[in-house]
């Protein structure tokens, strides 16, 4: 079968979009019902966990999130305590967000619920069909790293590293 470059390309994208709702059905409704935080307000908890300490500004880059989204993500968990907000030392006008000890221990409790959910989905697979799982995610992340690496050499508005 010779696909044409446009016709791989269109397939690719339309398995890529399909990911996340695929993912979000099979594997991570049950744990939207464990907690109060939507999925960008965990992905900024990890980003934060990650880093220890970014800028509203290093947040939305490393996330590729509007700043405003940044914004009300990080209100809504200063409402919770799991983040505080604190100047930076050397320019008062920059805002640095980091973890509160009540917000790393409630995201690890999450992370580690929907560790333990995906793992149950997991083990009724057979093991051909988890072997070939294991492989095609492994490859999946090994291709999309060398991609967003790939783009980040192109940003300079991020200072840290991913």
């Amino acid at each position: 079968m010779n696909e044409t470059n446009e016709d791989q390309i269109s397939k690719i994208v339309e398995n890529l979009l399909s990911l996340h709702p695929l993912l979000a059905k099979s594997l991570t409704r049950e744990i939207r019902s464990k907690t109060n935080l939507n999925p960008g307000s965990l992905f900024v908890l990890g980003v934060i966990l990650r880093h220890n300490i970014l800028s509203m500004s290093e947040i939305g880059c490393k996330l590729s999130m509007p700043k405003p989204h940044v914004t009300a993500h990080i209100d809504k968990l200063i409402a919770e305590e799991m983040v505080e907000r604190t100047y930076d030392p050397n320019d008062r006008r920059i805002i640095n967000i980091r973890l509160t000890e009540k917000g790393a221990a409630k995201f690890k409790a999450i992370k580690q619920n929907i560790t333990e959910e995906m793992r149950k989905k997991i083990e009724l697979l057979d093991g051909d069909k988890k072997n070939r799982l294991l492989a095609a995610t492994l490859e999946v992340r090994t291709i999309l790293t060398e991609l967003m690496i790939d783009q980040q050499q192109n940003i300079t508005h991020c200072k840290k590293e991913l």
